[in-house]
C-alpha cells in the first residue's frame, strides 16, 4: 500500500483571474438582457391569452428577433423545435401561465 501524501495544495480565487469584467462591461450585459427579456416579454404578453386556454403550463421558447414561438409539453422538444429553426439565436424560454415562469419560487 502507498502512503498517501499530506502535501494538499488550497487553491483560492478565481479560476481565471485574468478574465474579469469591468463594471462597464457587466452594466453592458445587463442592459443587453434586459431589452431582450422586454423584447421577449411583448411577444408573450401578445400570444398568452390565446394560448393559455389550451395549452395551460406547456413550454414556449420565444425567438424575438422574428417574433416567432414554439409550444410543447415538454421543454426539450419545444427547445430543438426553436433550435432547428433558429439555430445558433439567442431564445427564452417560458411557461404558458399567467406569470410565465417555469418552476416554483
Amino acid at each position: 500500500m502507498t502512503p498517501s501524501s499530506s502535501h494538499h495544495t488550497v487553491r483560492r480565487g478565481r479560476v481565471f483571474p485574468e478574465k474579469r469584467l469591468s463594471p462597464e462591461e457587466k452594466a453592458r450585459i445587463k442592459a443587453e438582457d434586459a431589452v431582450f427579456y422586454k423584447r421577449c416579454r411583448e411577444v408573450f404578453e401578445r400570444v398568452q391569452p390565446e394560448l393559455i386556454q389550451e395549452h395551460y403550463d406547456w413550454f414556449i421558447i420565444i425567438e424575438p428577433d422574428s417574433g416567432e414561438y414554439f409550444i410543447d409539453e415538454d421543454e426539450k422538444v419545444a427547445l430543438a423545435k426553436s433550435r432547428s429553426k433558429h439555430p445558433g439565436k439567442k431564445c427564452i424560454i417560458m411557461r404558458i401561465n399567467e406569470t410565465g415562469t417555469c418552476g416554483r419560487i
